[in-house]
């Protein structure tokens, strides 16, 4: 991954995770917490494709391991954002731009119940039996619905600051990087092959004009 995506990419899944952690895992909702952070590695996978959605995705479970306050094995939710980042980015579109909010909304649904699901999964194979008590319906309906009403407030957002720094102008192939190679060609070959090509164009000219002449003069003298 480039530099850019790599400094946005961190920047917002620790301020998406600092919010989730301090402000929504402590409205005490029913069921499920809105899950800011796979939001952000949805939106963010819809930009980059599936293997820059993949390594987000590992980055951000990662962090949400270890952050506090954990209470499960570390790499867990990580494996979770990690699959759920390929797959999500596997939707983005060829020409870059969504055409509708339908296709986004969809991936949020589907990633909400793959991710709970995914971790139940994950839970009962390491011997985490707490979705069971729970109750995992109320867990999938739950989550799907809050990730559903938070996404439009944060998924365009984070997506177009993506798109943003992906034109960057300090980035490879960028429109300034292109005037600054060619004014760097120019003066490379400027003063030497392009003067040379210019003088050689000039005398042709200057002969072909000659033979123009010539050739209306003796016209003249003919009649």
């Amino acid at each position: 991954m480039r530099f850019n995506r790599i400094l946005l990419s961190t920047t917002l899944v620790v301020v998406a995770l600092v919010i989730q952690v301090s402000v929504l895992a402590r409205l005490q909702l029913p069921g499920a917490v809105p899950d800011l952070v796979l939001l952000t590695v949805l939106a963010l996978a819809l930009v980059y494709g599936h293997v820059g959605g993949a390594l987000v995705g590992f980055g951000a479970g990662l962090l949400s391991d270890l952050a506090p306050p954990a209470d499960h094995a570390a790499g867990r939710y990580a494996l979770v954002l990690c699959v759920v980042g390929y797959l999500a980015g596997l939707a983005k579109p060829e020409s870059g731009r969504l055409r509708s909010a339908a296709g986004p909304l969809l991936v949020v649904v589907s990633a909400a119940l793959g991710s709970t699901l995914l971790y139940a999964g994950v839970g009962a194979l390491v011997g985490d039996t707490a979705a069971r008590h729970v109750g995992l319906v109320g867990l999938l309906f739950t989550a799907a619905l809050y990730d559903l009403i938070l996404a439009p407030f944060t998924v365009p957002l984070i997506i177009a600051l993506a798109r943003r720094a992906e034109n960057d102008p300090l980035g490879e192939g960028s429109p300034a990087n292109k005037a600054a190679d060619v004014s760097s060609g120019w003066l490379a070959s400027g003063t030497g092959l392009s003067i040379g090509n210019q003088r050689g164009g000039l005398r042709a000219k200057a002969a072909k004009a000659r033979v123009a002449r010539a050739g209306r003069i003796k016209g003249v003298k003919r009649l």
